[in-house]
């Protein structure tokens, strides 16, 4: 399943158009808090897809049944870029697990290179688990990254993608790579990528936009 949130009017698509603006991109803080406002916008719409059981509350004047979740979601942050996003999931999901992927491209190297470098896991096993990687460009990252989750942390009962802007290649990507129950949800299909393996039209680089330059 993808889901394309651009692909129905809300104001998730003004937050997206700030996300994009190279003027706005100049906050720092703005370009962030847009990225938490889309994470707690897109939380929601994954959430329709989790499971629920009913729970009865008792209130000041009566009793009322009301759904609510079985289970919290596992959610998983790629560093160091995905950080404002996962804010805004931790903000609806908040007693939520979480693991943590230290993820980077390899500037140097001759070719695409995507390194891992860190990453601590609660166990995966037949748990709902939504990765928060907000640009699936190649989409190695992400599979990367789900490789060596599913490694350390056993099978989980199914695996909700979610990025800001996705690229052809990386939805590709996903579909050849990823061995378990998934879905892909993304607030904008992008054309393609550029000869640097950047989406265009894209944000730019999301890390540096959000924290500033790296060496």
């Amino acid at each position: 399943m993808v889901f394309n949130l651009s692909e129905q009017n809300s104001i998730a698509n003004q937050f997206l158009a700030e996300l994009r603006d190279r003027d706005i991109q100049r906050d720092r803080m703005r370009f962030r808090k847009n990225m938490e406002r889309l994470g707690e916008i897109m939380a929601y719409e994954v959430s329709k897809k989790l499971q629920y059981g009913t729970r009865i509350v008792e209130g000041p004047l009566d009793k009322t049944r009301i759904n609510v979740l079985k289970q919290e979601p596992l959610l998983v942050a790629i560093l160091r870029a995905g950080l404002p996003y996962f804010q805004g999931f931790i903000n609806v999901f908040d007693r939520a697990d979480a693991a943590f992927v230290g993820a980077y491209r390899d500037e140097f190297a001759h070719e695409l290179t995507v390194r891992t470098e860190y990453i601590t896991t609660p166990a995966l096993t037949g748990r709902e688990v939504i990765l928060v990687d907000p640009m699936l460009a190649t989409g190695r990252s992400a599979t990367d990254a789900i490789d060596l989750l599913t490694k350390k942390g056993g099978q989980p009962q199914h695996l909700h993608v979610v990025a800001l802007v996705a690229a052809p290649e990386g939805i590709k990507q996903l579909a050849q790579h990823v061995n378990v129950p998934y879905s892909l949800w993304t607030c904008a299909i992008d054309e393609s990528l550029n000869d640097k393996f950047y989406i265009v039209p894209g944000l730019g680089d999301a890390g540096d936009l959000s924290y500033g330059t790296k060496l």
